[in-house]
């Protein structure tokens, strides 16, 4: 009888969480603008949870790979790096191109304070290259990185770009005539089966609200910032973060991983820890949708990686990438971007030499498996955070639903 009494109160708190939560996304769909701090909204203090914006696959018991996890699971448990959010959701009904209906947003990731002066050793790398992400040519001709990275979609890029040089300038106000200027890294996914991309609608000062709104801690994921209008696999995609900490015996070293996922691959395809999850749910599909779209993956880590053992890096994260079962289609954006905290890269040390630390090649296969690990990850977890949602025309794209995936999951002694 206890026992009846305890499953009926945990099966009642559970209902009202996802009561709470799902008021909560529907308040937030009325907010022209909404800006979310990496920890701005998440109960309790809490760091993981089972549903909503923080919902982590750890919380459902999915383990992907064998590495433990970093206290938030995201990309800012790389010490220093901070994550800002602008959210824009307006508007119902018939496409009107140039006014709405609106479903984007902006997502920053700040690798450190004062990039501008202590940069970040980086590079970019392009699994597939149908997409930009801009200042992409001077990360992999410098080797550093120096500016924010920021997400949006794709016809918002000027316009984002610009209000990156203003946030720049705004906190190093000798750029352009003592300083030097910088090339801003923006990248994009195009959501226009929600979204009205033609009215451009992540302006300058959005961006700089993202940016000054970025901190350590939780990250909101799923429809949020840049994710807002994201597709992947035909469910509702996102953003999504996850990290891996390496053992100690063999660094202790952290790598984060954030995606923006609208790579609409096909449903068929989606996997969750070789679970065939996509060939099993075959309904709560989009209709009239492209088979086509593209992720933006950023990596971050604080082992001491050179330039070119980031590309590494980077072409590691695609093998996370391939473990949900994408395959990089034709038409596809897949661009990956990597950068390390563990040198600061100065800006002007006043002596012709400067003397980093690399790590030696020998030891960098478990930060290797980190990155796959949190890769496969956060596309998940960009999915199991996300709602369903109705955007421009009708267009409706559904939430992964939780029961039948976890039903599946044991089915196949998950």
């Amino acid at each position: 009888m206890k026992l009846r009494v305890l499953i009926f109160l945990c099966a009642a708190v559970i209902l009202a969480a996802c009561v709470t939560g799902a008021k909560d996304r529907a308040a937030g769909a009325s907010a022209t603008s909404t800006a979310t701090a990496a920890n701005g909204a998440l109960p309790h203090g809490e760091a993981i949870a089972a549903s909503g914006p923080y919902a982590k696959a750890p919380a459902l018991g999915i383990h992907l790979g064998t590495l433990p996890h970093g206290q938030y699971d995201a990309i800012t448990d790389v010490a220093g790096v901070m994550v800002g959010q602008v959210t824009h959701i307006e508007g119902s009904g018939k496409l009107v191109p140039g006014v709405g209906p609106i479903r984007t947003g902006i997502t920053g990731i700040i690798p450190r304070a004062d990039i501008w002066h202590h940069r970040v050793f980086a590079a970019v790398w392009p699994l597939n290259g149908n997409g930009e992400m801009t200042g992409s040519l001077w990360v992999n001709e410098a080797g550093f990185l120096e500016t924010p990275i920021v997400l949006t979609d794709s016809l918002s890029v000027g316009r984002v770009d610009d209000g990156v040089v203003s946030w720049m300038i705004e906190h190093n106000p000798k750029i352009g005539y003592i300083e030097d200027v910088p090339l801003p890294v923006v990248a994009e996914v195009n959501d226009d089966f929600l979204n009205d991309q033609q009215g451009r609608h992540n302006l300058p000062k959005d961006a700089v609200t993202a940016l000054d709104s970025a901190s350590g801690g939780p990250v909101a994921q799923g429809d949020v910032g840049a994710g807002t209008g994201a597709v992947a696999y035909e469910f509702h995609g996102g953003i999504g973060t996850a990290s891996r900490v390496v053992p100690k015996n063999q660094g202790g070293y952290t790598v984060g991983v954030l995606v923006n996922a609208n790579t609409f691959e096909r449903r068929q395809d989606f996997t969750v820890d070789g679970v065939p999850v996509g060939a099993n749910i075959t309904d709560l599909r989009p209709v009239d949708h492209s088979s086509e779209g593209s992720i933006i993956i950023v990596v971050g880590t604080d082992a001491p990686l050179s330039p070119l053992q980031l590309i590494d890096l980077c072409k590691h994260a695609a093998l996370g990438l391939a473990r949900t079962g994408a395959s990089s289609r034709e038409g596809s954006g897949d661009i990956i971007i990597a950068f390390s905290t563990a040198n600061v890269v100065p800006y002007d040390s006043g002596h012709p030499t400067f003397t980093p630390t690399e790590m030696d090649r020998a030891f960098i296969n478990p930060v290797f498996v980190a990155a796959i690990e949190s890769t496969d990850e956060a596309v998940v977890n960009s999915l199991l955070a996300s709602t369903t949602m109705v955007g421009r025309d009708g267009n409706t794209v559904y939430a992964l639903p939780h029961d039948r995936l976890m039903q599946l999951m044991h089915r196949y002694g998950r």
